[in-house]
């Protein structure tokens, strides 16, 4: 096939990616290899494509990638997280366009929409990981509320209550008003913000007597149930046994004593509000208190709130703080910073709110997950080793998980009601069988499917991507299938750090559960893109690229190099589109060098040089080198520290010098040992790139020879390790300085380099002789001469202690030379004058600082070794 001038990588990806579907090589079924599988993290099914998908699946891809050339069974398994929150508020927002209230469907009816959404958007991610180059296995595509997924994760919650491990409680909750559900303690983003500290005047009962609290919420003061001090502290030993009226509402609470009271804050008086803060909730129910909730579900003042019923709680407090200066109960205000807990999906402030909710107790679940990364034998890796500090935080200071969501979206809890206590309930995996609890449990056998009702919350999302390692092979439901028993545990899992906890943690802790096995052997933790700013990538910057038109801009495989050059291992990644074009340009580096080596001639007859046989087998041994630098960056998860060996080997040891060693004279043909030489290594360095650049190194491969599919680069054999020759390695880097030195003088003096030039050299270092060909080539030298002495009106270089002479006889304008380095011999001795002139000035020299008086002295000795040099270039000449 006649190859195209210029590289056109809109036509050559649509057609290699649908030559890999067609073929099926993306799909495995267990057999006699090697399994080799990652299950990639689910983007949410609202997600499209962003610069942290971009990066987290380029690396799965290379991984595969390289895994498939490695002869291993590779599985990598795609699919989508529902995402329960975000889903729901895309749905809402939806009806809401369409002048439909969420809360006027019923479940059904709300479900079906929420399924039609995912239906017309749930895909699009997918499809544009495709645009990437990502080799997942389709056919395995999963979703986490498919059917058997959801089952899975039904049957893990009726199991963990059966074990006494899940519970409903009442507890303070983290109590997102935009999602209108709860949150668990790890999902609130925690941000300190200025705000106000204000100092408020309640009486005391029957006298005129006032006490001063200091709150940074004046809106709760409607839920006061008790004023709380120091009993230690003796400013307030007459407020003992005493009652306050609460401004506004003028409720009546009682003063009661807590050492919990910080004497140092604010005024040392506390206003307890039991519905509405954690640590007020710990004091209510110890000294018995009332505890009334203000607010409605959307954080707005219910009827305990008086005449602000209705309104949101941030408008009451700017209009309360009025309404106390007006009445005079406002003493004064303060700035205050302080840790506001904010949603991390909706960005709305959490309010603490108690509810009844259900809970996984964790503290036995944790032991296995906490051994498994962090004990002597641990058997699951993180990279970079530092995130295990940020592991060891999270799973010793374990709380139980708070599992339910008010939401409609999700897998609905699997308790059903039939009764009207908190206690009237069965769990159970279908109603059916929860019928049967039910008759059980009540004694009653005349009980109907009608009698029960099931809970109206679903799970959060995690409690189903959890599972996500067993379920996608259907481990839970049938734990004895082929696939879970071949596949896990899986090899490695790439994600971001800011999930190592929600998702990584709890993956592990299911896994050895479930399993009694780790979920995966090694975990790649990326670092978060941001621009060349530092800033984090975010779309109300608008510093983030659009992904697709970036693969449109620059080519899937540009953009892919582009991303890994930038990416250090658990590092943040400064994105720099500069880099995508370097990617696309290396590319263009190797498209263009198959077109030089396609360009040949060749002639079966001629003998192959004594100068392609050193330089083919010096090209050898390098690239087992790199081979070696390659495997070990890959065990550590280096994969920007392989890709940039790759990129060196290349570019500049195989285009840069071997084809340069290599190629024909101008017009001439190249013999046939080493054409087949350098085809057969184009073709190991298309190995080498392809996870990194798939489509260009695809597509050089099927121009390079027929091929089968089953001879396609996607499943040929990584290069296998052989011996290095490290003499050769030295030898030529020595012949490559000499080169340069070559090339230099001729650049400097304009000797054309079609010219011959002679060549002596004085072999002091006893270096080999072995690149004499190579250098007489590359250098266009009429041969290499050794001699004993200094050759006579001759230019000179060095390189370690050989000395090496051009003659210049017909080379240059031997007078215009010698002009040239007089001029430039005299300006050099007037600058040493100057330089010395100063160092002789006592003054100067006691008064400046060391580092100048360094620096003068080094001009010093600068100017000196220049003026010896021009003077033995002048002898020369004369």
């Amino acid at each position: 096939m006649q190859m195209p001038s210029k590289y056109d990588a809109s036509q050559v990806e649509t057609k290699w990616y649908n030559y890999w579907m067609k073929h099926n090589y993306f799909h495995s079924e267990p057999d006699e290899r090697e399994p080799y599988t990652i299950v990639i993290p689910p983007p949410n099914v609202t997600g499209v494509l962003h610069m942290g998908h971009m990066l987290n699946n380029t690396i799965q891809d290379v991984l595969i990638r390289r895994a498939r050339l490695q002869g291993k069974n590779a599985c990598w398994v795609p699919g989508t997280d529902h995402a329960s929150i975000a889903t729901e508020a895309k749905v809402v927002a939806k009806l809401k366009e369409q002048g439909i209230d969420k809360n006027s469907l019923s479940r059904e009816e709300f479900l079906k929409h929420a399924w039609d959404w995912t239906h017309e958007y749930g895909g699009v991610i997918l499809e544009q990981l495709k645009k990437l180059g990502c080799s997942c296995d389709w056919d395995r595509t999963k979703f986490t509320m498919d059917d058997d997924m959801s089952e899975a994760v039904i049957k893990v919650f009726v199991d963990l209550h059966k074990k006494g491990l899940i519970y409903r409680g009442y507890r303070m909750v983290n109590w997102d008003p935009e999602a209108k559900t709860t949150l668990s303690d790890e999902e609130v983003i925690y941000e300190e913000k200025q705000g106000s500290l204000y100092y408020l005047n309640y009486k005391i009962e029957g006298s005129n007597d006032v006490l001063t609290i200091a709150t940074t919420r004046p809106e709760t003061i409607f839920g006061d149930t008790a004023i709380c001090i120091n009993p230690n502290d003796e400013r307030f030993a007459h407020l003992k046994g005493k009652k306050a009226i609460v401004p506004i509402c003028n409720q009546v609470i009682p003063i009661i004593e807590d050492t919990y009271v910080d004497v140092e804050f604010g005024t040392g008086c506390l206003k307890v509000t039991p519905a509405h803060d954690e640590n007020d909730k710990v004091l209510g129910d110890k000294h018995n208190l009332e505890v009334i909730d203000i607010f409605n579900e959307d954080a707005s003042l219910n009827s305990f709130g008086l005449h602000y019923q209705g309104k949101d709680r941030f408008v009451v407090r700017k209009e309360i703080v009025k309404e106390l200066e007006e009445n005079g109960v406002l003493v004064k205000t303060e700035t205050h910073i302080n840790k506001v807990g904010t949603s991390e999906r909706t960005k709305a402030v959490i309010e603490p709110r108690l509810s009844d909710q259900w809970f996984l107790k964790m503290e036995e679940l944790v032991k296995p997950a906490i051994e498994a990364v962090l004990g002597e034998d641990s058997e699951i890796k993180l990279f970079p080793k530092k995130f295990e500090n940020t592991y060891r935080h999270w799973m010793e200071n374990i709380r139980d998980w708070n599992i339910s969501r008010q939401l409609l979206w999700g897998q609905q809890i699997p308790a059903y009601y039939y009764g009207d206590g908190k206690e009237d309930f069965v769990v159970a995996e279908t109603l059916k069988d929860a019928l049967e609890l039910a008759k059980q449990k009540t004694n009653n056998q005349q009980l109907t499917t009608a009698d029960l009702r099931q809970d109206t919350d679903a799970l959060d999302t995690w409690f189903s991507s959890w599972l996500w390692p067993m379920s996608v092979f259907d481990g839970i439901r049938n734990p004895e299938n082929d696939d879970i028993k071949y596949y896990y545990p899986t090899n490695d899992l790439v994600t971001g750090p800011d999930i190592l906890f929600f998702w990584v943690a709890r993956m592990i802790i299911a896994g050895y559960e479930y399993k009694g096995e780790k979920p995966f052997q090694n975990v790649y933790l990326t670092g978060l893109v941001r621009d060349k700013q530092r800033r984090k990538m975010s779309k109300s910057l608008g510093n983030s690229p659009d992904a697709l038109k970036l693969i449109e801009e620059y080519s899937a495989d540009g953009v892919r190099v582009g991303l890994l050059l930038s990416s250090a291992a658990g590092n943040d990644l400064m994105f720099d589109e500069a880099l995508c074009q370097q990617g696309k340009g290396f590319g263009n580096k190797i498209w263009n060098a198959y077109r030089l080596v396609d360009g040949w001639e060749i002639d079966e007859i001629i003998p192959q040089p004594n100068s392609s046989k050193i330089a083919l087998e010096w090209y050898e041994s390098k690239f087992q080198k790199a081979l070696v630098e390659i495997e070990d960056h890959f065990s550590k998860y280096r994969l920007s520290d392989a890709l940039m060996a790759i990129y060196k080997l290349i570019y500049d040891d195989f285009c840069g010098w071997l084809l340069e060693m290599v190629k024909p004279a101008y017009q001439q043909p190249i013999d046939a040992v080493t054409y087949k030489a350098i085809i057969s290594i184009f073709e190991e360095n298309l190995k080498i790139v392809h996870p990194f650049m798939p489509f260009l190194t695809e597509d050089i491969w099927h121009y390079i020879a027929e091929r089968t599919p089953e001879e396609a680069l996607i499943v040929a054999k990584w290069p296998e390790a052989k011996p290095i020759n490290e003499a050769l390695i030295t030898e030529f880097e020595f012949a490559s300085e000499v080169i340069s030195g070559i090339r230099n003088l001729r650049k400097q003096k304009n000797i054309a380099f079609k010219d011959a030039i002679g060549f002596s050299v004085i072999n002091n270092e006893k270096s080999s002789t072995g690149f004499d060909d190579v250098i007489v080539k590359l250098g266009n030298l009429e041969s290499i001469n050794y001699v004993n002495e200094a050759v006579d009106g001759a230019l000179t270089f060095r390189v370690k202690s050989n000395e090496y002479f051009i003659p210049m006889a017909g080379s240059i304008d031997v007078e215009a030379e010698i002009k040239k380095l007089t001029e430039e011999l005299n300006y050099t001795e007037g600058f040493l004058k100057s330089v010395q002139k100063k160092l002789s000035n006592e003054r100067f020299v006691a008064g400046a600082p060391e580092q100048v008086i360094a620096n003068e002295r080094n001009k010093e000795a600068d100017a000196l070794a220049k003026i010896e040099t021009l003077k033995a270039s002048l002898a020369n000449l004369n």
